[in-house]
Protein backbone atom coordinates (compact mmCIF):
# COMPACT_ATOMS: atom_id res chain seq x y z
CA UNK A 1 0.00 0.00 0.00
CA UNK A 2 1.47 3.17 -1.00
CA UNK A 3 2.21 5.71 1.57
CA UNK A 4 -0.32 9.13 1.76
CA UNK A 5 0.50 11.99 0.09
CA UNK A 6 1.58 15.20 2.03
CA UNK A 7 1.16 18.42 0.18
CA UNK A 8 1.44 21.59 1.65
CA UNK A 9 -0.24 24.91 0.13
CA UNK A 10 1.45 28.21 0.86
CA UNK A 11 -1.01 31.49 0.82
CA UNK A 12 0.67 34.98 1.16
CA UNK A 13 -1.42 36.89 3.35
CA UNK A 14 -2.81 40.04 1.85
CA UNK A 15 -0.02 39.74 -0.68
CA UNK A 16 -0.77 42.97 -2.48
CA UNK A 17 -1.49 45.15 0.79
CA UNK A 18 1.51 43.80 2.17
CA UNK A 19 3.72 44.67 -0.47
CA UNK A 20 2.50 47.69 -1.38
CA UNK A 21 3.32 48.61 2.72
CA UNK A 22 6.68 46.88 2.25
CA UNK A 23 6.76 49.29 -0.68
CA UNK A 24 5.73 52.68 0.78
CA UNK A 25 6.53 52.35 4.30
CA UNK A 26 5.77 55.92 5.40
CA UNK A 27 2.40 56.07 3.00
CA UNK A 28 1.15 52.91 2.72
CA UNK A 29 2.84 51.59 5.41
CA UNK A 30 1.45 53.82 7.86
CA UNK A 31 -2.48 53.37 6.67
CA UNK A 32 -4.82 50.56 7.86
CA UNK A 33 -7.43 51.06 5.71
CA UNK A 34 -5.60 50.82 2.23
CA UNK A 35 -7.06 49.85 -1.09
CA UNK A 36 -4.51 48.65 -3.88
CA UNK A 37 -5.28 48.65 -7.49
CA UNK A 38 -5.72 52.18 -8.53
CA UNK A 39 -6.21 56.08 -8.30
CA UNK A 40 -9.12 58.13 -6.50
CA UNK A 41 -11.05 58.94 -9.48
CA UNK A 42 -9.36 56.15 -11.53
CA UNK A 43 -11.52 53.36 -13.71
CA UNK A 44 -9.72 50.82 -12.03
CA UNK A 45 -11.17 48.09 -9.71
CA UNK A 46 -9.77 46.97 -6.83
CA UNK A 47 -7.14 44.02 -6.76
CA UNK A 48 -6.89 43.74 -2.70
CA UNK A 49 -7.73 45.57 0.66
CA UNK A 50 -6.32 45.22 4.20
CA UNK A 51 -8.71 43.35 6.29
CA UNK A 52 -9.76 46.59 7.81
CA UNK A 53 -11.03 48.12 4.75
CA UNK A 54 -13.26 44.97 4.40
CA UNK A 55 -15.03 45.31 6.89
CA UNK A 56 -16.71 47.90 5.22
CA UNK A 57 -17.62 45.86 2.17
CA UNK A 58 -14.80 46.66 0.09
CA UNK A 59 -14.04 43.37 -2.21
CA UNK A 60 -11.61 42.50 -4.59
CA UNK A 61 -12.88 43.26 -8.35
CA UNK A 62 -14.61 45.98 -6.67
CA UNK A 63 -14.38 49.24 -8.85
CA UNK A 64 -12.61 51.54 -7.29
CA UNK A 65 -15.14 54.88 -6.90
CA UNK A 66 -17.66 52.43 -5.34
CA UNK A 67 -15.09 50.88 -3.05
CA UNK A 68 -14.41 54.47 -1.91
CA UNK A 69 -17.88 55.56 -1.31
CA UNK A 70 -17.91 52.28 1.22
CA UNK A 71 -14.94 53.66 2.37
CA UNK A 72 -14.44 56.88 1.61
CA UNK A 73 -11.31 57.43 4.65
CA UNK A 74 -8.65 54.68 2.99
CA UNK A 75 -5.80 55.03 0.50
CA UNK A 76 -6.15 54.42 -2.86
CA UNK A 77 -2.78 53.14 -3.94
CA UNK A 78 -1.56 51.69 -7.17
CA UNK A 79 -0.36 47.99 -7.22
CA UNK A 80 3.22 47.95 -7.10
CA UNK A 81 3.95 45.62 -9.92
CA UNK A 82 7.58 45.82 -9.62
CA UNK A 83 7.89 45.48 -6.03
CA UNK A 84 5.16 41.80 -6.05
CA UNK A 85 6.96 40.24 -8.59
CA UNK A 86 10.26 40.71 -7.06
CA UNK A 87 8.46 39.22 -3.28
CA UNK A 88 6.94 36.83 -5.49
CA UNK A 89 10.14 35.43 -6.54
CA UNK A 90 11.32 35.06 -2.99
CA UNK A 91 8.77 33.60 -1.42
CA UNK A 92 9.14 30.93 -4.16
CA UNK A 93 12.83 30.76 -3.80
CA UNK A 94 12.61 29.85 0.00
CA UNK A 95 9.41 27.28 -0.64
CA UNK A 96 12.22 25.25 -3.18
CA UNK A 97 14.69 25.00 -0.49
CA UNK A 98 12.36 22.16 1.56
CA UNK A 99 11.05 20.26 -1.32
CA UNK A 100 12.32 20.37 -5.38
CA UNK A 101 8.34 19.81 -6.24
CA UNK A 102 6.73 23.71 -6.19
CA UNK A 103 3.49 24.40 -8.66
CA UNK A 104 2.92 27.96 -8.36
CA UNK A 105 -0.35 28.68 -8.94
CA UNK A 106 -0.37 31.99 -9.11
CA UNK A 107 1.61 35.34 -8.08
CA UNK A 108 0.86 34.52 -4.04
CA UNK A 109 -0.28 31.09 -4.06
CA UNK A 110 2.28 27.88 -4.05
CA UNK A 111 1.80 24.13 -3.49
CA UNK A 112 4.40 21.83 -2.33
CA UNK A 113 4.76 17.82 -2.54
CA UNK A 114 6.64 16.70 0.38
CA UNK A 115 5.89 13.21 -0.10
CA UNK A 116 8.74 10.59 -0.01
CA UNK A 117 10.80 13.79 2.31
CA UNK A 118 9.80 12.04 5.81
CA UNK A 119 13.72 10.82 6.34
CA UNK A 120 14.99 13.97 5.32
CA UNK A 121 12.81 15.85 8.02
CA UNK A 122 13.79 13.01 11.02
CA UNK A 123 10.34 12.01 10.56
CA UNK A 124 8.65 14.80 12.32
CA UNK A 125 4.87 15.86 11.94
CA UNK A 126 4.37 17.64 8.56
CA UNK A 127 2.67 20.66 10.75
CA UNK A 128 6.26 21.34 12.37
CA UNK A 129 7.79 21.10 9.17
CA UNK A 130 5.21 23.49 7.84
CA UNK A 131 5.75 26.26 10.81
CA UNK A 132 9.38 26.34 10.03
CA UNK A 133 8.64 27.02 6.40
CA UNK A 134 6.14 29.90 7.14
CA UNK A 135 8.61 31.40 10.21
CA UNK A 136 11.86 31.14 7.55
CA UNK A 137 9.57 33.01 4.72
CA UNK A 138 8.78 35.76 6.69
CA UNK A 139 12.57 35.95 8.27
CA UNK A 140 13.83 36.50 4.67
CA UNK A 141 11.25 38.15 2.74
CA UNK A 142 9.37 39.82 5.56
CA UNK A 143 6.30 38.49 4.49
CA UNK A 144 4.09 35.93 6.07
CA UNK A 145 2.04 32.42 4.47
CA UNK A 146 -0.61 30.91 5.89
CA UNK A 147 -0.03 27.08 4.52
CA UNK A 148 -2.55 24.16 4.90
CA UNK A 149 -1.97 20.40 4.59
CA UNK A 150 -3.34 16.62 3.36
CA UNK A 151 -3.44 14.44 1.25
CA UNK A 152 -4.39 16.32 -2.17
CA UNK A 153 -4.47 19.68 -3.48
CA UNK A 154 -8.38 20.54 -2.40
CA UNK A 155 -7.48 19.82 0.72
CA UNK A 156 -4.23 21.81 1.58
CA UNK A 157 -5.65 24.66 -0.34
CA UNK A 158 -8.94 24.53 1.66
CA UNK A 159 -7.06 24.05 4.86
CA UNK A 160 -4.68 27.19 4.21
CA UNK A 161 -7.56 29.24 3.79
CA UNK A 162 -8.94 28.15 7.17
CA UNK A 163 -5.30 28.81 8.61
CA UNK A 164 -5.34 32.43 7.37
CA UNK A 165 -5.21 34.80 10.63
CA UNK A 166 -7.86 37.15 9.46
CA UNK A 167 -9.74 38.92 12.96
CA UNK A 168 -12.42 37.12 14.76
CA UNK A 169 -11.09 33.96 13.65
CA UNK A 170 -9.20 31.17 14.92
CA UNK A 171 -6.40 30.94 12.32
CA UNK A 172 -2.72 30.20 13.48
CA UNK A 173 -1.14 30.16 9.76
CA UNK A 174 -0.69 26.55 9.82
CA UNK A 175 -3.65 23.90 9.68
CA UNK A 176 -2.60 20.55 8.66
CA UNK A 177 -5.45 17.56 8.07
CA UNK A 178 -4.85 14.16 9.35
CA UNK A 179 -4.61 11.28 6.97
CA UNK A 180 -8.02 9.88 7.14
CA UNK A 181 -9.86 13.33 8.28
CA UNK A 182 -10.49 14.89 4.95
CA UNK A 183 -14.34 13.83 5.24
CA UNK A 184 -14.96 15.28 8.30
CA UNK A 185 -12.68 18.32 7.38
CA UNK A 186 -14.93 18.93 4.09
CA UNK A 187 -18.22 19.07 6.75
CA UNK A 188 -17.24 22.53 7.48
CA UNK A 189 -17.60 24.16 4.22
CA UNK A 190 -20.45 25.72 2.18
CA UNK A 191 -20.40 24.36 -1.25
CA UNK A 192 -19.66 27.83 -2.71
CA UNK A 193 -15.90 27.39 -0.77
CA UNK A 194 -15.20 24.44 -2.91
CA UNK A 195 -12.41 25.82 -6.21
CA UNK A 196 -14.86 25.01 -9.67
CA UNK A 197 -17.96 25.75 -7.69
CA UNK A 198 -18.92 28.83 -9.02
CA UNK A 199 -21.91 31.24 -9.15
CA UNK A 200 -23.57 29.26 -12.12
CA UNK A 201 -22.96 25.94 -10.59
CA UNK A 202 -23.96 27.30 -6.60
CA UNK A 203 -27.55 28.39 -8.46
CA UNK A 204 -27.92 25.10 -9.79
CA UNK A 205 -27.26 23.22 -6.91
CA UNK A 206 -29.49 26.02 -4.72
CA UNK A 207 -32.14 24.47 -6.68
CA UNK A 208 -31.92 20.98 -5.52
CA UNK A 209 -31.85 22.20 -1.93
CA UNK A 210 -28.00 22.23 -1.57
CA UNK A 211 -25.93 24.79 -0.42
CA UNK A 212 -23.30 22.60 2.04
CA UNK A 213 -21.42 19.54 2.26
CA UNK A 214 -23.73 17.85 4.54
CA UNK A 215 -26.55 18.81 2.11
CA UNK A 216 -24.48 16.48 -0.74
CA UNK A 217 -23.80 13.55 1.03
CA UNK A 218 -26.72 11.65 1.82
CA UNK A 219 -26.94 11.69 -2.29
CA UNK A 220 -25.70 9.14 -4.54
CA UNK A 221 -23.69 9.18 -7.56
CA UNK A 222 -26.78 7.82 -9.71
CA UNK A 223 -28.79 10.39 -8.02
CA UNK A 224 -26.12 13.68 -8.57
CA UNK A 225 -26.06 12.54 -11.91
CA UNK A 226 -29.45 12.93 -12.87
CA UNK A 227 -29.13 16.03 -11.21
CA UNK A 228 -26.20 17.87 -12.92
CA UNK A 229 -25.20 15.30 -15.62
CA UNK A 230 -22.97 11.98 -14.93
CA UNK A 231 -19.55 13.92 -15.45
CA UNK A 232 -20.42 16.74 -13.19
CA UNK A 233 -22.33 14.74 -10.82
CA UNK A 234 -19.37 12.19 -10.31
CA UNK A 235 -17.18 15.51 -10.03
CA UNK A 236 -19.09 16.82 -7.43
CA UNK A 237 -19.43 13.16 -5.66
CA UNK A 238 -15.73 13.43 -5.58
CA UNK A 239 -14.83 16.71 -4.44
CA UNK A 240 -17.04 17.06 -1.02
CA UNK A 241 -15.30 14.03 0.70
CA UNK A 242 -11.85 15.54 -0.04
CA UNK A 243 -11.01 13.40 -3.48
CA UNK A 244 -8.72 14.66 -5.63
CA UNK A 245 -6.18 13.19 -7.32
CA UNK A 246 -4.10 16.41 -8.84
CA UNK A 247 -0.58 16.05 -9.18
CA UNK A 248 1.88 18.71 -7.89
CA UNK A 249 3.81 19.64 -10.96
CA UNK A 250 6.41 22.58 -11.72
CA UNK A 251 4.69 24.69 -14.26
CA UNK A 252 6.27 25.57 -17.50
CA UNK A 253 7.67 29.23 -17.96
CA UNK A 254 5.48 32.21 -18.76
CA UNK A 255 4.40 32.05 -22.49
CA UNK A 256 3.70 35.81 -22.20
CA UNK A 257 4.06 38.86 -20.32
CA UNK A 258 1.96 42.00 -20.37
CA UNK A 259 1.06 45.73 -18.89
CA UNK A 260 -1.48 47.65 -19.72
CA UNK A 261 -3.11 51.04 -17.69
CA UNK A 262 -6.35 52.57 -18.67
CA UNK A 263 -7.01 56.18 -18.88
CA UNK A 264 -8.50 58.20 -16.15
CA UNK A 265 -10.09 59.98 -18.86
CA UNK A 266 -10.33 59.19 -22.55
CA UNK A 267 -7.23 60.40 -24.27
CA UNK A 268 -6.76 61.00 -28.02
CA UNK A 269 -3.61 62.85 -28.56
CA UNK A 270 -1.31 60.04 -30.18
CA UNK A 271 1.70 61.54 -28.38
CA UNK A 272 0.26 61.60 -25.04
CA UNK A 273 -0.83 57.85 -25.40
CA UNK A 274 3.03 56.83 -26.79
CA UNK A 275 4.94 58.09 -23.84
CA UNK A 276 1.71 56.09 -21.76
CA UNK A 277 2.96 53.24 -24.14
CA UNK A 278 6.68 53.54 -23.55
CA UNK A 279 6.70 53.36 -19.71
CA UNK A 280 4.43 50.28 -19.72
CA UNK A 281 7.04 48.81 -22.25
CA UNK A 282 10.00 50.01 -19.55
CA UNK A 283 8.18 48.17 -16.99
CA UNK A 284 7.14 44.36 -18.81
CA UNK A 285 10.68 44.63 -20.22
CA UNK A 286 12.27 44.62 -16.90
CA UNK A 287 10.41 42.04 -15.61
CA UNK A 288 10.97 39.94 -18.62
CA UNK A 289 14.98 40.44 -18.35
CA UNK A 290 14.66 40.18 -14.55
CA UNK A 291 13.69 36.37 -15.91
CA UNK A 292 17.17 36.26 -18.22
CA UNK A 293 14.36 36.57 -21.17
CA UNK A 294 14.17 38.04 -24.51
CA UNK A 295 11.31 38.04 -26.77
CA UNK A 296 10.64 37.82 -30.50
CA UNK A 297 6.84 38.92 -30.46
CA UNK A 298 6.06 42.08 -29.26
CA UNK A 299 1.88 43.52 -29.29
CA UNK A 300 -0.03 46.21 -28.67
CA UNK A 301 -3.27 46.42 -27.80
CA UNK A 302 -5.54 49.57 -27.54
CA UNK A 303 -9.18 49.64 -26.17
CA UNK A 304 -11.08 52.95 -27.86
CA UNK A 305 -13.81 55.17 -25.80
CA UNK A 306 -16.39 52.84 -27.40
CA UNK A 307 -15.09 49.74 -26.24
CA UNK A 308 -13.35 48.32 -29.38
CA UNK A 309 -10.32 46.63 -28.53
CA UNK A 310 -7.89 46.25 -31.08
CA UNK A 311 -4.66 44.35 -31.44
CA UNK A 312 -1.06 44.59 -33.69
CA UNK A 313 1.54 42.07 -33.37
CA UNK A 314 4.81 41.86 -34.75
CA UNK A 315 7.69 39.50 -35.01
CA UNK A 316 11.32 39.69 -35.44
CA UNK A 317 13.74 37.36 -36.22
CA UNK A 318 16.19 37.15 -32.98
CA UNK A 319 14.97 38.00 -29.33
CA UNK A 320 15.01 41.57 -28.34
CA UNK A 321 15.04 42.95 -24.59
CA UNK A 322 16.31 46.50 -24.54
CA UNK A 323 13.63 49.35 -23.96
CA UNK A 324 14.72 51.03 -26.63
CA UNK A 325 13.94 48.27 -29.10
CA UNK A 326 10.94 47.38 -27.93
CA UNK A 327 9.79 50.69 -27.39
CA UNK A 328 10.10 51.48 -31.05
CA UNK A 329 8.54 48.67 -32.38
CA UNK A 330 5.57 49.44 -29.96
CA UNK A 331 4.91 52.90 -30.79
CA UNK A 332 5.22 51.70 -34.85
CA UNK A 333 2.19 49.39 -34.16
CA UNK A 334 0.46 51.74 -32.16
CA UNK A 335 0.92 54.08 -35.15
CA UNK A 336 -0.60 51.88 -37.43
CA UNK A 337 -3.58 51.07 -34.91
CA UNK A 338 -4.35 54.78 -34.52
CA UNK A 339 -4.03 55.16 -38.55
CA UNK A 340 -6.64 52.37 -38.86
CA UNK A 341 -9.12 54.32 -36.78
CA UNK A 342 -8.40 57.55 -35.38
CA UNK A 343 -10.77 57.27 -32.10
CA UNK A 344 -10.35 58.42 -28.30
CA UNK A 345 -8.20 55.95 -25.94
CA UNK A 346 -9.79 54.16 -22.96
CA UNK A 347 -6.42 51.66 -22.72
CA UNK A 348 -3.24 50.78 -24.02
CA UNK A 349 -1.20 47.97 -22.98
CA UNK A 350 2.09 45.92 -24.49
CA UNK A 351 2.49 42.64 -24.38
CA UNK A 352 5.64 40.22 -24.80
CA UNK A 353 6.15 36.46 -26.32
CA UNK A 354 7.94 34.01 -28.06
CA UNK A 355 10.43 33.71 -25.29
CA UNK A 356 14.13 32.72 -26.25
CA UNK A 357 16.64 33.13 -23.19
CA UNK A 358 18.27 36.44 -23.30
CA UNK A 359 22.26 36.91 -24.49
CA UNK A 360 25.13 37.13 -22.22
CA UNK A 361 26.97 40.26 -21.59
CA UNK A 362 28.47 41.42 -24.60
CA UNK A 363 31.80 43.81 -25.14
CA UNK A 364 30.72 46.75 -26.81
CA UNK A 365 32.48 47.78 -29.83
CA UNK A 366 33.30 51.08 -31.14
CA UNK A 367 32.74 50.45 -34.94
CA UNK A 368 31.20 47.31 -35.15
CA UNK A 369 27.46 46.86 -37.90
CA UNK A 370 24.63 47.82 -35.61
CA UNK A 371 21.44 45.46 -35.45
CA UNK A 372 18.95 45.98 -37.68
CA UNK A 373 16.52 46.03 -34.80
CA UNK A 374 18.62 45.89 -31.28
CA UNK A 375 21.99 47.03 -30.74
CA UNK A 376 24.07 45.35 -28.30
CA UNK A 377 24.29 49.07 -26.52
CA UNK A 378 20.95 48.72 -26.18
CA UNK A 379 20.80 45.77 -24.09
CA UNK A 380 23.80 47.40 -22.06
CA UNK A 381 22.02 50.44 -21.28
CA UNK A 382 18.80 48.72 -20.26
CA UNK A 383 20.50 46.27 -17.87
CA UNK A 384 22.40 48.84 -16.26
CA UNK A 385 19.02 50.84 -15.87
CA UNK A 386 17.87 47.17 -14.09
CA UNK A 387 20.77 47.64 -11.64
CA UNK A 388 20.00 51.37 -10.90
CA UNK A 389 16.04 50.64 -9.80
CA UNK A 390 16.73 47.85 -8.27
CA UNK A 391 18.72 49.97 -5.72
CA UNK A 392 16.98 53.40 -5.99
CA UNK A 393 13.86 52.51 -6.75
CA UNK A 394 11.28 52.28 -10.05
CA UNK A 395 11.09 55.85 -10.20
CA UNK A 396 14.98 56.42 -9.82
CA UNK A 397 15.70 56.88 -13.93
CA UNK A 398 13.37 56.65 -16.89
CA UNK A 399 13.87 56.56 -20.42
CA UNK A 400 13.12 59.99 -22.37
CA UNK A 401 10.47 60.02 -25.00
Amino acid sequence: MSEPRRILHADADAFFVAVARMADPDGAGKAKLLIVGGRPGGRGVVCSASYETRAFGVRSAMPIDKALRLCPDALCVPVPRQACGTTSRAIAAVLSRYTPVVEGASIDEWYLDLTGTEALYQHEPLETTARRIRTAVHAETGMWISIGGGSSKLIAKLAAERAKPRPSTAGTGVRIVADGGEGAFMREFALAEIPGIGPKLQERLASFGLARVDDVLPHDRATLGRWLGRRPGEWLWHRVRGIHHGKVEARAAAKQMSRETTFSRDVDDSAAIAAVLRSLVAKVAHDMRGDRLGARTVSVKLKDADFTTRLASRTVDEPIESDRAISDIAVSLLGKLRSARRAPARLVGVSLGNFRAARDAEQLGLFGAPAAVERAQDRAVSRAMDRVRERFGTDAIRTGA
